[in-house]
């Protein structure tokens, strides 16, 4: 069996809010193989990007810091590297595609400027041999006229194509892993597709490499993922193939992110919502990071942290009612 392109083992991050320690990534572990495309999920705040932030690290020290923990690639700790190292990581064997492009980009540079910058600090090609591999992937994401952009700035796109312009960013050098945080969300259904095609082709053209897709459009995950992460409140709450995420769902969170996709039969009628909101970061309950919101809590949720349990086959779940969850099938059967 091969080994784990990353390792993230028992990462905790926090942020300093009004004195106190709030945990945006708080014991988050699991690995990434070579080949795999690995979806996290969840709703905003539940840790998704702070997850990737730290393992680029590129929390902003302060507020924020990574307390404790081991992120392994390619048998080293990056966490225990120098930073003139981490550089020479970022960009040439991790990449990542961040959630907002206008505050991204460097406003004062142009766009050529800026995606011909990790090639010119990983790879040793001329500047027209540059120019040309920034107009090929450029062209790659669907900026139309590529070679006569790259003397325009960020406010001279739209906010796709400001999008693309952070996709093709991350892609130019060919990373061995790419963190895509919401890569599709400015642009239209078409060149979605052809974004999500892309990734995966570049993906296939470097044998071992992997990406790491985090996203709120479950859609993207069906179509893309091998394995999904559920996340909520910082922490892991459910991790299984993409197949079983979406036939059989077991923690009570999971399920209610399933039951909120609209489907064939569900026109005319309300779309299922989970109930409440998410906590602030400071007030999360001292047991069950979900309790305050799942239908099927118990006394021991709101006072006890379940423990993420391994349940074979790739699958695990955070829940003290694992055991008494019922399958789809199981619900299907006792339905009248």
């Amino acid at each position: 069996m091969s080994q784990p392109l990353l390792q993230v083992k028992d990462l905790h991050t926090y942020f300093n809010v009004e004195g106190q320690r709030a945990w945006a990534c708080a014991g988050v572990s699991f690995d990434v193989m070579p080949g795999e495309f690995l979806g996290i999920v969840g709703e905003s705040g539940s840790g998704k990007s702070v997850t990737a932030l730290s393992i680029m690290r590129l929390i902003p020290d302060p507020p924020g810091r990574i307390d404790s923990g081991e992120v392994v690639f390619d048998g080293r700790d990056l966490l225990q590297l120098p930073l003139n190292e981490m550089r020479r990581v970022r960009g040439r064997d991790i990449a990542m595609i961040f959630q907002e492009p206008m505050t991204s980009l460097n406003p004062v540079l142009n766009i050529g400027r800026q995606v011909m910058e990790a090639v010119v600090l990983h790879e040793k090609l001329s500047r027209e041999e540059s120019r040309n591999r920034v107009i090929e992937v450029l062209e790659q994401v669907g900026i139309p006229d590529a070679g006569k952009r790259l003397k325009d700035y960020p406010h001279q796109f739209s906010g796709g194509m400001r999008q693309r312009v952070m996709i093709a960013m991350a892609l130019i050098c060919k990373p061995r892993l790419l963190i895509a945080d919401e890569p599709t969300t400015a642009l239209d259904v078409t060149i979605q597709a052809q974004i999500l095609e892309l990734m995966a082709d570049l993906q296939n053209q470097r044998e071992g490499s992997a990406t790491i897709l985090i996203t709120h459009d479950l859609a993207v995950v069906a179509e893309s993922c091998d394995r999904v992460i559920v996340m909520y409140g910082g922490r892991i709450q459910e991790v299984a193939s993409t197949r079983d995420i979406f036939q059989e769902p077991l923690h009570p969170y999971t399920k209610g992110l399933m039951g909120s996709i609209p489907q064939e039969d569900s026109k005319g009628k309300p779309l299922f919502a989970i109930q409440g909101n998410v906590p602030a970061i400071l007030d999360f309950p001292p047991g069950c990071r979900f309790c305050s919101r799942c239908e099927l809590v118990e006394d021991r949720c709101r006072s006890e942290e379940p423990p993420l349990v391994d349940l074979g086959g790739g699958r695990a779940v955070r829940c003290h009612l694992v055991e008494k969850l019922p399958s789809n099938a199981e619900a299907e059967e006792a339905a009248p």
